[in-house]
């Protein structure tokens, strides 16, 4: 019975995002994930002023990783936390967050480095062919970025949105730059983890979409 009337409220809500947004130019696999975002934070400016921005075939290379039972690497608790755990485990995606481990931290004190910056070298090996999910840390997306520059790796999809006011627009813009490299990102500085795990959320829910269609 509750989970009825949580669907309702949810349904409802999608509904007003809907009537309050009107037209807007997000394609069928876009705007799902876009509306996700929005509902996840009650801030209508992800679909205007700090607009979510797709790469090319972002969402199909998103949805064909995660099918085909990818690594899932998220820069902090705060992504994992918002996840629907069930969704790995019926495609079996191996959810991957190093930051809070004692050789991140270790490494991190020698290096000189930061966690995030750390814990996404660690995760070098699941990033390939995976999903590199960053809600928190604009460190961890900059590093990404140059892991993919040095060609250490390929990622199917970078869920790039770190919040913040040092780096965190900056290393957008820098995602949005990077040729042959399937992207989601933003304009400007709001992001966060709960908008990070809404976009991965949102994925599975088109999935599952198109297998009941």
């Amino acid at each position: 019975m509750q989970t009825k009337k949580g669907q309702s409220i949810e349904d409802a809500s999608m509904e007003m995002i809907e009537n309050e947004i009107g037209v807007h130019n997000y394609n069928e696999n876009e705007w799902p994930i876009v509306r996700r975002v929005i509902h996840s934070t009650a801030d209508f400016d992800f679909a205007s002023k700090n607009k979510l921005i797709f790469s090319e075939n972002a969402v199909n290379s998103g949805l064909n990783a995660l099918k085909n039972g990818c690594s899932i690497i998220v820069d902090v608790n705060g992504v994992l936390g918002g996840l629907n755990k069930q969704n790995p485990k019926d495609f079996g995606n191996k959810i991957i967050c190093n930051i809070s481990s004692s050789e991140v931290m270790e490494l991190a004190k020698k290096q000189n480095k930061t966690r995030s910056q750390v814990s996404m070298r660690l995760a070098a090996s699941d990033m390939e062919g995976g999903i590199v999910v960053i809600g928190n840390a604009p460190t961890a997306l900059l590093e990404v970025i140059q892991m993919i520059n040095e060609g250490l790796i390929k990622p199917a999809l970078i869920i790039g949105i770190p919040v913040g006011f040092i780096s965190a627009s900056e290393s957008k813009e820098e995602l949005s730059k990077l040729p042959e490299t399937a992207f989601i990102t933003n304009i400007g500085r709001k992001g966060g983890s709960s908008s990070a795990s809404a976009i991965v959320n949102a994925l599975y829910k088109l999935i599952k979409q198109e297998l009941i269609s």
